[in-house]
């Protein structure tokens, strides 16, 4: 693999702390980059993600799609040719299924004064 072919990435968790740098190839997916995030979490942090659904990538402003690759995902604007570049990293909060029926089904409507718009 040529050098040019590599990138080097680091993921900037919530609490301000890294994971990484590590160099990927740019064919690399995104789902690839979670599902290595979801491997290296620290395990001493709480609220970890359980699988790659649980994770949303940014990238200057972007959340990343899973099928794309890392060249496809890259904003080449404001980039260092061998700089670090940071990805954000956003854990989802983990609903259950019960929490999730009572806020479908308990839920009263709201209508706002006298316009009827719920």
């Amino acid at each position: 693999m040529a050098s040019e072919d590599l990138v080097e990435l680091k993921f900037r968790l919530a609490d301000g702390s890294d994971i990484g740098p590590t160099k990927y190839s740019t064919t690399t997916t995104v789902a690839s980059l979670k599902g290595k995030i979801v491997a290296q979490w620290p395990k001493d942090k709480e609220n970890g993600p359980k699988s790659i659904n649980d994770v949303k990538l940014i990238n200057a402003g972007k959340i990343l799609e899973n099928n794309r690759t890392v060249a496809e995902s890259r904003l080449p604007i404001g980039e260092l040719p061998e700089g670090v570049i940071t990805m954000h990293v956003v854990v989802r909060p983990p609903l259950s299924d019960k929490n999730t029926e009572g806020l479908q089904n308990d839920s009263p409507k709201k209508i706002c004064c006298s316009c009827s718009i719920l």
